[in-house]
C-alpha cells in the first residue's frame, strides 16, 4: 500500500534512504548523480556512518549479484568507488572491509564482466594511500583469485585476453597496496609468491618472439600494457622485482625456477634467458649475487638431468654473470668458480663413463657425448667471461684457484678428483681447465712478470704432466703468452716466418726492471726447459711450433737482458743440434720443423739486438737454405706437400748456425760469450723420473764415484758402480725419500704454526750464534801461529787457491776441516 510504503520509508535510517535514492528505477539510466552527491556529503559529514553505508551497499550488491542484476551491480560499484575517493579518515577502515567483501563477491561470480568490474575497483582502491596501516587486513583471497584469472581458458579469445589482463592488473594492485603498507612483508611469503610469479611468467611466455636484448630492455608504452597480457605481465614482473629487498629476494626468484622446470623451458632456454635478464636488470644491483647463488643452487639440484638442461641453466648463469659483473658480485666469486669446476668434472666423468660402455648403442652414446661437450663448452665460456670481467686483483686469485684445480704431478689436495676418470678423462679435465684459464687470463696486464707468473702458478703450469698431449702444450703456451705479453706484441708475431725487417713490426718494449731480471734468474731455466722439451715432442703440429716461436720472441721482448739473450741463443743452438743428432728418433718433418723454428727465432733476435755481424751470419745461412735446403725454413716446411730430405747428416755446415761464428760476432760487440761454448742441457726434475712419458733408461743413470783413501787428492780416479737390478730398483724407488721430505716439511710448517714466537726466535738466534762462533774459530786458525802443525790446509776462494795453511788440532769435535 502506498501509505504504508511511505511510512516505512520514513522510518528507515537516513543512510539507507540516501543509498536507495542513488539507484534509479531503470538501471540503464545509471547512477543518480544528485542523490550521489547527497550521499557523499552525508558520508563526509558523518564519517562514523561509513561502515553502515558500506555494509548496506554490500548487502544490496550481494542480492543483485545473485539475481544477476548487472546494471544495479555496476551502479553500486560506481558509488563505492566515489565514496572511497572522497572519504579519507580513520573511519574508512570498516568501510574498506565492506568494499573488499563486495569486490570478492564480483570476482567469485562466473561472469567475465563482473570479474573485470571487481578488478577495476580493486585497482582504484590500491592506488589510494591510507593514513594509517591496517594490521588485520590480508589479501590471500585476492592473490589466489587474480592468479587464477591470469590462467583463464575461456573459449572466446577476446574474453580470455580481457580476463587475463584483469588478473594481471589485479596482481599489480595487490603488489602496490601491500608494498606501500606497513605490513608489506606478507606479500613476499612463499605461498603468495608461488602463485604470483608463475601467473606472470605464464602470460609472458606467450610472447611469440622473445626479445634477447643485451642492454636494459626499454619500457613498453601504456597502450601496449593495456592491450597485451604479455607486455603487461612483464611490466608487473619488473615492478615486483624492483620492490624486492634483501630479505625477500630469494622468495621472488625461486618460483621462476619451478616454473621453468615444470614447463621444461631450459631446452631451448630462450625464455629462461629472457626471464633472468629481466630479473638482473630489475633488482637492485647489490642483490645480484643472491640471484647468482640461486642459479648455482638450482644447477646443483638438477645435476642429474640431461646435458642440454644443464647447459641451458649454465647459459642462464652466463647471462646473469655478464650483467652482475658490471656491478656488485659480492662474496660469490669463488663459489661461482668452484661450483662450475665441480660440474665440469662431473660432466667429464659422465662422458668418460659413457665412452667406456663399449660400442653397444654407439649412436646414442655419441649423441650424449656431444651433449656433454655442449655442457663443458658452456661452463668454460661462463668461467672465462666471468673471470675476464673481474678486476685484476680478483682475477689473479681466480687464476691461482683454477690452476690449483688442474690435476698435475705433486698437486695439492685442492685439485679436482680424477681418480675415477682414467687417462682420457684426466686429459679432458686438464684441457677444459686450461681453456678456462686461457679465457680468464685474456687481457690481464701485470706491471711485473712476478705478479703474473708467481712460482706457485708457474710450477704446475709448466709441469711435465701438462706435456702429455699437443693440445695441452698449446694451451699452456697460450696462457703464458697472455701473461707475458704486456705490450700487445703477440698479434705482430703471429705465425712463424722469416721476418725481413723486424723494425716494420714496431715492437713495443720497455727497459727490463729489476723484478723481471730477478724472475728470469730464478725461473729462466724452467722456461727454457719447457720450450726445449716442447720442441722435441713427436705429436707436434704446426701450431705448436708457431706458439713455441712466439714464446721465444716474447721472452726476448719482455724479459731479456744480455744474460737472458745468451741463454736463448744457447737454447736455439741446442735445438738445432738435437734435430741434427736426433737422439729422440723424431720424424723428418719434426726435425725440419725444429730447424725452421731456430731459423725464424735467430733471424728475429739478431735484428732485435742489432749486431751487424750477427745479422749477417744469420742472413747468410737463411739465404743458403733458401737455395739448397728450403725445408729448413718455415715458409716451406709448413706448406702442404713439402719435399723432405732423407737425412740431415750429409748437409754442409753452411746450412747451420755455428756457435763459434755467433760467439765471434757477439764478442766483437762487447757481449760476454763465455757461456756460449757450454752446450745447453735442460734441468731434470723429480717429475721427470716418475713421469710415464720417459723410459727408465732415459731418465735414470747411476754413476757412483769411489774414492780410495790411499790415492792422493790430485789423482782422483772415478769408477762406475756395476748396474744391477737392485741398484736400478733402489734408484727408482723414491717414494720413501719423498715421504721423508714431506714429513720434514710438515713438521717445519707445524712448528712455525703452533710453537711460541719466543721459542722460534731463540732457536734461530742460537743457530746464528753457533755459525758465527764456528766462522770466528776458522778465521782465528788462519792468523795464529801454530804450536805444532800436523798438516796443511788448502783454502779455495773464488779463482784463488791458497796452500800450506797450517791445520791445528781442534777442540770442537763437531767441526771438521778438510
Amino acid at each position: 500500500m502506498p501509505g504504508v510504503c511511505c511510512c516505512c520509508s520514513a522510518l528507515r535510517p537516513r543512510y539507507k534512504r540516501l543509498v536507495d535514492n542513488i539507484f534509479p528505477e531503470d538501471p540503464k539510466d545509471g547512477l543518480v548523480k544528485a542523490d550521489m552527491e547527497k550521499l557523499t556529503f552525508y558520508a563526509v559529514s558523518a564519517p562514523e556512518k561509513l561502515d553502515r553505508i558500506g555494509a548496506y551497499l554490500a548487502e544490496r550488491l550481494s542480492r543483485d549479484v545473485v539475481r544477476h542484476r548487472s546494471g544495479y551491480v555496476l551502479i553500486a560499484m560506481e558509488a563505492l568507488d566515489q565514496l572511497l575517493m572522497a572519504c579519507h579518515s580513520q573511519s574508512i577502515k570498516p568501510f574498506v572491509e565492506s568494499f573488499l567483501h563486495m569486490v570478492a563477491k564480483l570476482l567469485e561470480s562466473g561472469e567475465p564482466k563482473l570479474q573485470v568490474l571487481g578488478t577495476n575497483s580493486f585497482v582504484k582502491f590500491a592506488n589510494i594511500e591510507e593514513d594509517t596501516p591496517s594490521y588485520h587486513r590480508r589479501y590471500d583471497f585476492f592473490v589466489s583469485r587474480f592468479s587464477a584469472m591470469c590462467h583463464s581458458c575461456h573459449s572466446d579469445p577476446e574474453i580470455r585476453t580481457e580476463i587475463r589482463i584483469a588478473g594481471i592488473r589485479g596482481i599489480q594492485g595487490v603488489v602496490r597496496k601491500t608494498v606501500n603498507d606497513e605490513l608489506r612483508a606478507t606479500i613476499w611469503e612463499p605461498q603468495h609468491m608461488d602463485k604470483i610469479v608463475p601467473s606472470l611468467l605464464f602470460n609472458m611466455q606467450k610472447i611469440e618472439e622473445v626479445d634477447s636484448r643485451l642492454g636494459p630492455p626499454s619500457s613498453p608504452s601504456a597502450a601496449d600494457r593495456e592491450e597485451n597480457p604479455a607486455v603487461l605481465a612483464e611490466s608487473c614482473f619488473r615492478e615486483l622485482l624492483g620492490r624486492a629487498t634483501f630479505g625477500n629476494m630469494n622468495n621472488a626468484v625461486r618460483p621462476v625456477f619451478a616454473h621453468l622446470d615444470h614447463h621444461k623451458l631450459w631446452d631451448p632456454n630462450e625464455f629462461a634467458v629472457h626471464c633472468f635478464k629481466i630479473i638482473m636488470y630489475s633488482i637492485q644491483a647489490q642483490y645480484s649475487h643472491h640471484v647468482i647463488q640461486e642459479i648455482l643452487g638450482h644447477l646443483d639440484a638438477r645435476k642429474k638431468d640431461s646435458p642440454r638442461v644443464r647447459a641451458g641453466i649454465i647459459q642462464v648463469l652466463l647471462e646473469a654473470v655478464a650483467i652482475a659483473a658490471k656491478g656488485s658480485i659480492g662474496p660469490t666469486v669463488l663459489e661461482v668458480f668452484n661450483t662450475l669446476l665441480k660440474h665440469l668434472r662431473f660432466s667429464v666423468e659422465l662422458e668418460a663413463n659413457d665412452s667406456q660402455r663399449g660400442s653397444v648403442g654407439s649412436i646414442t652414446l655419441s649423441s650424449k657425448d656431444n651433449d656433454e661437450k655442449i655442457v663443458q663448452n658452456a661452463i668454460i665460456q661462463t668461467i672465462g667471461f666471468f673471470g675476464s670481467n673481474l678486476p685484476d686483483y680478483q682475477r689473479s686469485e681466480i687464476m691461482m684457484f683454477i690452476m690449483g684445480k688442474v690435476p698435475v704431478f705433486g698437486t695439492s689436495t685442492h685439485a679436482l678428483d680424477v681418480s675415477q676418470l682414467g687417462d682420457l678423462g684426466t686429459r679432458r679435465i686438464q684441457i677444459m681447465l686450461l681453456r678456462s684459464l686461457l679465457m680468464v687470463t685474456s687481457g690481464y696486464k701485470a706491471k711485473t712478470i712476478v705478479t703474473a707468473l708467481p712460482g706457485s702458478f708457474l710450477d704446475p703450469l709448466l709441469s711435465p704432466s701438462l706435456m702429455e698431449d699437443y693440445e695441452l702444450r698449446q694451451l699452456v703456451l697460450e696462457v703464458m703468452h697472455n701473461l707475458m705479453d704486456r705490450h700487445d706484441n703477440r698479434a705482430k708475431l703471429r705465425g712463424i716466418r722469416i721476418i725481413p725487417d723486424v723494425a716494420d713490426l714496431k715492437i713495443k718494449r720497455e727497459k727490463i726492471c729489476r723484478q723481471d731480471t730477478s724472475f728470469m734468474k730464478k725461473n729462466g731455466q724452467q722456461l727454457y726447459r719447457h720450450i726445449y722439451l716442447g720442441c722435441k715432442e713427436e705429436d707436434n703440429v704446426q701450431k705448436n711450433y708457431e706458439l713455441l716461436y712466439t714464446s721465444l720472441a716474447l721472452i726476448t721482448i719482455e724479459l731479456a737482458n744480455e744474460e737472458v739473450l745468451i741463454d736463448l741463443i744457447r737454447l736455439a743452438i741446442a735445438l738445432q743440434d738435437s734435430a741434427i743428432i736426433n737422439e729422440d728418433n723424431l720424424p723428418m718433418f719434426h726435425r725440419c720443423g725444429i730447424m725452421a723454428l731456430v731459423a725464424a727465432y735467430l733471424n728475429f733476435v739478431s735484428q732485435m739486438i742489432a749486431v751487424p755481424a750477427f745479422c749477417q751470419h744469420v742472413s747468410k745461412v737463411i739465404e743458403t737454405r733458401t737455395v739448397e735446403a728450403p725445408y729448413f725454413l718455415p715458409e716451406h716446411i709448413f706448406r702442404d706437400k713439402c719435399m723432405l730430405p732423407k737425412s740431415l747428416e750429409k748437409h754442409d755446415k753452411s746450412l747451420y748456425f755455428l756457435t763459434n761464428k755467433i760467439a765471434e760476432c757477439l764478442g766483437g760487440s762487447g757481449y760476454s760469450v763465455e757461456r756460449l761454448s757450454a752446450p745447453y742441457v735442460p734441468q731434470a726434475t723429480d717429475e721427470d723420473r716418475l713421469s710415464r712419458r720417459k723410459s727408465i733408461v732415459d731418465t735414470v743413470s747411476i754413476q757412483v764415484d769411489i774414492l780410495s783413501n790411499s790415492v792422493p787428492s790430485d789423482d782422483v780416479v772415478s769408477n762406475t758402480e756395476e748396474i744391477t737390478f737392485e741398484a736400478l730398483k733402489k734408484a727408482i724407488d723414491t717414494n720413501g725419500m719423498e715421504e721423508q721430505e714431506k714429513e720434514k716439511r710438515r713438521l717445519v710448517i707445524e712448528k712455525f704454526q703452533k710453537a711460541p714466537f719466543e721459542e722460534i726466535a731463540a732457536q734461530c738466534e742460537s743457530k746464528a750464534n753457533l755459525l758465527h762462533d764456528r766462522l770466528a774459530q776458522i778465521l782465528e786458525l788462519t792468523i795464529r801461529p801454530p804450536p805444532s802443525p800436523s798438516g796443511t790446509l788448502t783454502i779455495t776462494s773464488g779463482h784463488a787457491q791458497y796452500q800450506s795453511v797450517p791445520v791445528y788440532e781442534m777442540k770442537f769435535p763437531d767441526l771438521c776441516v778438510y
